[in-house]
């Protein structure tokens, strides 16, 4: 098959479309022929080599944990698609990645539906996985009010909306340009950065009730000034956490219970109207580089995508 892939780690240039043996789904996995792949911070962590979970890749390595496409091989103990199902989800965890290829085998999958966009089935995994995680660590009752810090980001944007979903008040942070988008989303916004409480103070919020922060910019103390309780905040990006006293989840890396039951429930509510995934940009597999590129330093402003067709060229 063919695929993006890189055997050094570095830049995106290290990124180059190669050929290599189709993966093979074990029991209770699927294989996909893929039709879009998301690109997401961790894959660029991992191709970097900046993150300790590279050096357990082998190399060479074929980025991407999330992906969307057609059934093509299902492995034993499967017993909820069929070949040609429409499906979207996460790669093994154990392959850390494979997504952005001709074939990818996934862990976890719901069934697409009909008229959500490849482009956002593709990039939906990790970040509606990551997003149900945190969310019930948080354990939010209908009628309080969460603040997600860097709301407009892929997970960030997943956690507003299922926390809404929910019952629940949402109060999220983003770049004032963004503060639109988490208005259609369904949250209240305020603007990101130090100084939180008083913005806050400003827009009248005298109560919070759980957050979550998904920037990891060193917002900690001010998250535990504003609910009070270290049991309140979880951090999927600080890593600085233990010493607050404050959660840091990090998934089955951390053999945390995973949030793959939010897959299906985010696709139900995708056919009620209520729930998208925010696109930054699109990318065809050929310019996986400039993709990376984007992810490093483009805005945060929801997921990145590669389509994936039958004969890339380059």
């Amino acid at each position: 098959m063919f695929a993006m892939q890189y055997d050094r780690f570095g830049g995106p240039d290290v990124l180059h479309l190669g050929t290599t043996d189709a993966p093979q789904p074990r029991a209770g996995q699927i294989r996909i022929r893929v039709h879009a792949a998301g690109v997401s911070p961790v894959d660029v962590g991992l191709r970097s080599g900046r993150t300790p979970m590279s050096a357990r890749l082998p190399l060479p390595h074929i980025p991407g944990v999330d992906a969307a496409g057609t059934v093509d091989k299902i492995g034993d103990d499967v017993h909820d698609v069929t070949l040609g199902d429409h499906v979207f989800g996460i790669v093994e965890l154990a392959r850390l990645g494979g997504a952005s290829a001709q074939f990818a085998v996934l862990q976890h999958w719901a069934h697409k539906p009909t008229t959500m966009p490849w482009t956002q089935a593709g990039a939906a995994g990790t970040s509606i996985e990551t997003a149900t995680r945190a969310l019930d660590l948080l354990d939010p009752r209908p009628g309080m009010t969460i603040l997600v810090d860097g709301a407009a980001g892929g997970v960030g944007s997943i956690a507003v909306q299922l926390a809404t979903a929910r019952g629940i008040h949402v109060i999220g942070t983003a770049r004032a340009d963004n503060h639109d988008l988490l208005r259609q989303l369904g949250a209240t916004p305020v603007t990101y950065g130090p100084d939180l409480t008083n913005r806050l103070d400003a827009l009248g919020v005298t109560r919070i009730d759980r957050a979550l922060d998904v920037a990891g910019a060193g917002s900690l103390t001010e998250l535990l000034h504003l609910t009070g309780d270290p049991t309140a905040v979880v951090t999927l990006a600080d890593f600085t956490a233990p010493t607050h006293g404050v959660r840091l989840s990090m998934g089955q890396l951390a053999g945390e219970p995973d949030g793959r039951h939010g897959l299906p429930a985010a696709a139900q509510l995708f056919t009620k109207g209520r729930f998208r995934v925010p696109i930054d940009a699109v990318f065809p597999l050929t310019k996986a580089a400039d993709a990376h590129r984007t992810s490093e330093h483009g805005s945060r402003r929801g997921k990145i995508v590669l389509t994936v067709d039958d004969e890339p060229e380059g």
